[in-house]
């Protein structure tokens, strides 16, 4: 296992109650000076229109399909990354690419990294992470898989299915799981840990690391009601997280806790880097899963990034800070596959 800095955001297990009607205890503030310009851009898009429009317009099962539309439309607006060859997958129900650097290793078994993307469970797909995961791609020299699960109104459950699939596809065809890391943004890094977790069930080996980009890690919209951010996130409104969650979710009867990774047994998880925006909702779930990861002795280090939005680097990977986090990214993946090639070599 690497040997990754532990760094909680507070001390011990702290109860759910606490944290969500606390003010946020200081983290590892990793950019403490002035924001860029395209930063503050994207702020003050996030503020003045796209957090207004999803705090009036429902999302429902009518409302989902043209969301998607829109965005796969803005999608195509931005020129392709350069400096990675890709190749599509088709499994069964879904789509995947591996994005590989150009110059770079074209073996899975060298290392690589598992991509799953965001968008509440119900928009985006390889085409608007593509450059997050191109970037990724570039930084570390690895193959990266996209992966576009299936998607509400469908079911949560079924998405992580399709990322245990694409889990299971790396490694029949050669990837060390010691030379894994999976990755995701947002409804991604639920799916990053739900991934692991459940492979773990079926009986497969972990992969080498874990990293959540602005991660949603507790379907309990509930428990975030008192939690500080409620009121300060640039757009992601605590209405709208009920409504993904009753239709992926709830839709057949209560919320299940045990779907949520920060409620898994996570003894033997391999070692964790979260990185959230200081003042986005979704703190809480990286605040409390610091708490759990702790408790199970499990590695795992906490970035706040002042000044940013939710998912800020997948937004627009371009951006200094963005490019900044992936950096960090990088680095983190490459000290968890390096372990295992040292020891291949040996």
């Amino acid at each position: 296992m690497v040997a990754t800095k532990i760094t909680g955001v507070m001390g011990g297990l702290a109860p759910v109650a606490a944290i969500a009607t606390a003010r946020p205890e200081p983290g590892i503030i990793v950019n403490s000076g002035r924001t860029s310009t395209a930063s503050r851009v994207l702020m003050g898009a996030c503020l003045g229109l796209v957090g207004p429009l999803l705090r009036t317009v429902p999302i429902n099962r009518a409302t989902i399909p043209i969301g998607a539309v829109a965005v796969d439309l803005l999608a195509r607006l931005h020129p392709e990354p350069q400096g990675v060859e890709r190749e599509q997958i088709k499994l069964d129900g879904f789509l995947m690419e591996m994005l590989r650097p150009a110059g770079g290793s074209r073996a899975l078994r060298h290392g690589a990294v598992l991509y799953l993307h965001g968008g509440g469970f119900a928009v985006c797909g390889l085409r608007t992470h593509r450059p997050i995961a191109a970037g990724i791609a570039r930084r570390t020299g690895l193959p990266v898989l996209n992966v576009e699960y299936r998607q509400l109104p469908g079911s949560i459950d079924a998405s992580i299915d399709d990322c245990v699939l694409a889990y299971r596809w790396l490694l029949r065809h050669g990837a060390d799981p010691a030379r894994i890391v999976i990755a995701g943004d947002s409804a991604g890094g639920f799916l990053t840990f739900a991934t692991a977790i459940r492979a773990r069930e079926l009986g497969l080996p972990l992969p080498a690391g874990l990293v959540g980009l602005s991660p949603l890690l507790d379907l309990d919209y509930r428990a975030k009601a008192g939690y500080v951010n409620v009121n300060r996130d640039a757009y992601i409104p605590l209405k709208g997280l009920e409504a993904v969650v009753h239709l992926g979710a709830e839709h057949e009867g209560p919320l299940d806790p045990a779907l949520s990774p920060v409620n898994a047994d996570l003894t033997g998880m391999p070692p964790v880097l979260l990185i959230a925006a200081e003042d986005e909702l979704l703190r809480y779930d990286s605040e409390l899963m610091v708490h759990r990861l702790t408790a199970a002795g499990v590695p795992n280090t906490l970035e706040l990034w002042r000044g940013q939005v939710h998912a800020f680097m997948s937004i627009v990977p371009g951006m200094p800070e963005s490019r900044s986090a992936l950096g960090r990214v990088a680095k983190f993946v490459r000290s968890a596959v390096e372990p295992a090639q040292r020891a291949r070599t040996a």
